[in-house]
């Protein structure tokens, strides 16, 4: 398994949290502050090479759509007491098309229940927790992404299915970011007049940061949630509830 200097610790894997800018790597970071050693996770070796470096903090390759590489890379523990299921991608354009539609449902949905199923042995003895990451359109449509956003409405289901199966041994939430200051979330908001239509919508009035998702994810990793599973909690300062 991966080395870490300090055994003790509790141990938890960020899929998708290579990105330094990205939600997976703030949740990693916040986690490591709560005294865990953390594997994160990108889909290529370049990705894996962008993950700063951070003593509690380690990056491997994971390709969440390969089903023996998901496998060999759970093997590799010992001990899990947390996973952050946060790989995920987008398509636009090709998610109207059958086979860029797949694509974006096997990482975000498939993806999600391979690495689920992967870690349930490891989680059941650590009694531990998974953090399962949708979007605001979990609970809206979209006319650009639908693929994103019908597999995102499945993440929650999967979430609440999981949490029912699972428990009392594992607790199994999900989190709804919405627009977040990310490489993806900078894109889409770059148009100034969007850009102001999302804060006019937005009860906080700014857009978040991966740290925003960050605090709540290590929280639904804390014993501070011990009673905490199958919920669905935004984090989009308001939006999905302003009309």
């Amino acid at each position: 398994m991966p080395d870490f200097d300090h055994s003790w610790q509790k141990r938890a894997v960020v899929t998708g949290g290579a990105r330094p800018d990205g939600i997976g790597y703030a949740s990693a970071l916040r986690l490591a502050e709560d005294g865990y050693a953390v594997v994160v996770t990108g889909a290529t070796d370049a990705e894996v090479s962008q993950a700063a470096a951070h003593h509690a903090i380690v990056a491997r390759q994971l390709d969440v759509r390969d089903d023996a590489a998901v496998d060999a890379f759970f093997a590799q523990f010992d001990r899990l007491d947390a996973l952050v299921a946060c790989a995920g991608a987008a398509g636009r354009n090709a998610e109207f098309t059958p086979e860029g539609f797949n694509n974006t449902v096997d990482i975000n949905l498939t993806g999600t229940m391979r690495c689920c199923l992967a870690a349930h042995p490891l989680l059941e003895q650590a009694e531990g927790a998974i953090v399962t990451v949708g979007s605001m359109y979990s609970i809206f449509g979209s006319a650009v992404v639908p693929a994103y956003s019908a597999s995102k409405g499945g993440v929650v289901q999967l979430t609440k299915s999981l949490a029912v199966a699972w428990g009392p041994k594992i607790r199994v939430n999900a989190v709804l970011p919405g627009w977040i200051q990310t490489s993806m979330g900078r894109n889409a908001t770059q148009e100034e007049s969007y850009r102001s239509s999302i804060l006019g919508r937005t009860p906080a009035g700014r857009l978040g940061d991966p740290d925003d998702l960050a605090q709540v994810i290590r929280f639904l990793c804390s014993d501070g949630s011990r009673f905490v599973t199958g919920a669905v909690i935004p984090v989009d300062g308001g939006y999905s509830c302003s009309g």
